[in-house]
């Protein structure tokens, strides 16, 4: 029986492909075998093969479960799994059966939790930028309000991982640009339906937010999350080109379309409070790429982990936990999309070093870290099923409604 193995530097991940009886040994340690344990690969779809290794990190053996898509293929693609709305959640199966999607798996960190804001909603909204089948769907959070691990030196909540109109996957950063013109003249946007806004600054919210309270956007600050609410605030809505109504506080309910709801806090208060209804004001916003001249049909936030081969300096080698993350090879023609196992036998898992590692060992020449630990969920469909399956155990015994995802779609 062999047991094919690449191993990184000393002290580092080594990734070992174990046969059927390794993985259905590793998997008894763990209480009961993932679904489909295939040491090998199973094809999911055309493009789209499955597999399950085991990498021997320092903290214990960690289990892995892998997604192969081969974006070369026209039948092939990759867009956001989301819930319908900006502020809301769902688990990763339940958006990949609602889109038609063969495989998926979680993404972006979210705002899970407000207990620091008491009386304040947790809006479940994603920290980075996040474009679906095309469309713009929200922009980043500043920095300092993010949730998750400590961004490795020189990232920004602005990175994304997406797959433009060329169907080649790369990693970028998406910045918003936008504006808003009043009687008095223009002053910059600087939120798009996020749940916390620059100090200072006003934010655009629209219909895709959905009807979650937007206090949270007033709260904490451009380096500190759990700081209190500001107490200098001030709402807007525009529709039609006019000012409809405004309020003294951000409100909640659902936004109709071709309505903007604009949220300003301190200065930017200050601002709004200069409009009365009836006023004309048109705003206007886009995310800019910083390194590619093509459009992104599907765009993610994260942080990542290799840049041509090479690991981002500073990445953290202490912390252990489950993970995921996407991998860039072949110049952009194929993700390989990886979970870590959460059963209590592998849940020691990786540090983002390790993980970087093993996306390298696997073939990546670039790649992205997305949200960890309970969030942590792949899923697959096999051939012929109605609906998919969850391929991992979720570290928290069950699957966790998440902010969104990664779909695999195949049209064969």
């Amino acid at each position: 029986m062999t047991r094919p193995r690449r191993r990184a530097a000393a002290g580092r991940a080594v990734l070992t492909v174990v046969t059927a009886f390794g993985v259905l040994a590793g998997a008894a340690l763990a209480g009961a075998a993932p679904a489909g344990a295939v040491p090998d690969g199973r094809r999911i779809a055309p493009g789209v093969t499955y597999r399950q290794f085991d990498v021997a990190a320092g903290a214990g053996t960690a289990h892995a479960h892998l997604l192969t898509v081969d974006l070369g293929d026209p039948h092939v693609r990759v867009d956001l799994l989301h819930p319908g709305a900006v502020a809301a959640r769902a688990t990763v199966s339940r958006m990949a059966d609602a889109a038609g999607a063969v495989a998926g798996v979680n993404g972006d960190f979210f705002d899970i939790s407000e207990s620091q804001h008491p009386g304040v909603d947790a809006t479940g909204a994603s920290v980075g930028p996040a474009v679906a089948d095309g469309q713009v769907l929200k922009a980043a959070v500043p920095d300092g309000q993010r949730f998750g691990p400590a961004l490795p030196p020189g990232t920004r909540t602005r990175d994304v991982l997406g797959v433009g109109t060329d169907r080649r996957a790369r990693l970028d950063r998406l910045t918003l640009t936008g504006s808003v013109t009043t009687p008095e003249g223009s002053f910059p946007l600087q939120g798009l339906n996020q749940y916390a806004l620059a100090e200072d600054s006003v934010g655009a919210f629209t219909s895709r937010w959905g009807s979650t309270s937007r206090t949270r956007a007033i709260c904490g600050t451009d380096t500190e999350r759990s700081a209190p609410c500001s107490s200098d605030a001030y709402e807007v809505t525009v529709r039609g080109g006019r000012v409809a109504s405004t309020a003294d506080a951000p409100g909640r309910g659902p936004i109709p379309a071709g309505t903007t709801v604009l949220v300003g806090r301190e200065e930017g208060a200050q601002r709004l409070r200069k409009l009365s209804v009836g006023d004309r004001v048109t705003v206007t916003h886009t995310l800019v790429a910083a390194s590619s001249g093509v459009p992104y049909t599907f765009a993610i936030g994260g942080f990542p982990l290799l840049r041509e081969g090479r690991a981002l300096p500073g990445l953290d080698d202490a912390a252990s936990t489950v993970r995921t993350a996407v991998g860039v090879a072949d110049g952009g023609r194929r993700l390989l999309i990886l979970a870590l196992d959460g059963a209590a036998a592998y849940r020691t898992g990786m540090t983002v070093a390790e993980e970087a590692d093993t996306m390298r060992s696997l073939g990546a020449s670039d790649a992205f870290n997305l949200d960890g630990g309970g969030s942590t969920e792949l899923v697959a469909r096999d051939e012929g099923a109605s609906g998919v399956t969850v391929r991992n155990h979720p570290s928290g015994g069950a699957e966790r409604p998440v902010a969104n995802g990664i779909g695999v779609f195949s049209a064969g």
